[in-house]
């Protein structure tokens, strides 16, 4: 499918994990309107059957599968599909992530610890490196790891190991981009403050319920997602950062 300026993105293939829910979905929802085809990934069936349904609302092929980013062997089953199926990889969005509601120096468990470092950082790192052999092959491509401002700044409401992960994600993408430039790959770290998604509901101190409107929705950062996939490949964009305008609640 040629691409137009209703669709810049159509011809190209997208990969998504984390797509169930949040900013995942409307990356998904976000990039299927520019007419990218996409395949999505996520631990539960249903919402990920939701977004498969919204996302073939704007004509596209749609493909899902259910994993765990910690999985590598699924992940690398997850890549060869899209690749078989769509014929390249041009796009892939690192959205999955995680919380827990124990977050401190306290009370975090090195259970705890493993399973966020496993899914907020060595699945951004088991991901990428699936997709790179296509995107090297290609002399394209792009990667969008989703971060936060805990991984900018590390923040006491995001707890301990999720700032340093989140922090982990913003080095492989920076480590990301000073190998592999030559090889026509970009990579870009979206780095959100706090954004409404179901992520909140771990939180042990919710925010007031009027809180909630004045964050980022994830449609925004579905908007920004879709901004960084249509730049040209000779534009890159090491680091975004957004946050909600309202700073106290």
């Amino acid at each position: 499918m040629p691409s137009n300026s209703s669709r810049p993105l159509a011809g190209q293939a997208v990969l998504i994990t984390g797509a169930g829910t949040g900013i995942g979905r409307a990356a998904a929802i976000a990039l299927a309107a520019a007419g990218a085809a996409i395949s999505l990934s996520g631990r539960r069936v249903a919402p990920l059957e939701e977004t498969a349904a919204l996302a073939r609302e704007h004509d596209v092929p749609v493909r899902c599968q259910s994993l765990d980013v910690a999985d590598n062997a699924a992940i690398e089953r997850w890549v060869a599909d899209a690749r078989e199926t769509f014929g390249r990889i041009d796009i892939l969005v690192n959205s999955a992530g995680t919380n827990a509601p124990k977050r401190t120096w306290q009370n975090t468990s090195l259970d705890s610890w493993n399973e966020l470092i496993s899914t907020n950082l060595t699945g951004v790192f088991q991901c990428t490196r699936a997709v790179l052999p296509t995107m090297r092959a290609q002399k394209n491509g792009l990667v969008i790891n989703v971060s936060s401002m805990a991984g900018v700044q590390a923040s006491l409401v995001s707890g301990v190991a999720y700032s340093a992960s989140k922090f982990g994600v913003v080095s492989l993408t920076q480590s990301l981009n000073l190998e592999e430039w030559r090889n026509g790959i970009r990579a870009t770290v979206v780095c959100p403050g706090e954004v409404n998604t179901p992520i909140m509901d771990k939180r042990p101190n919710q925010p007031p319920s009027h809180a909630y409107e004045l964050m980022l929705q994830p449609e925004d950062l579905g908007a920004t997602i879709a901004f960084l996939a249509t730049l040209p490949p000779r534009a890159l964009i090491d680091e975004v950062l957004i946050r909600p305008t309202v700073r106290e609640y």
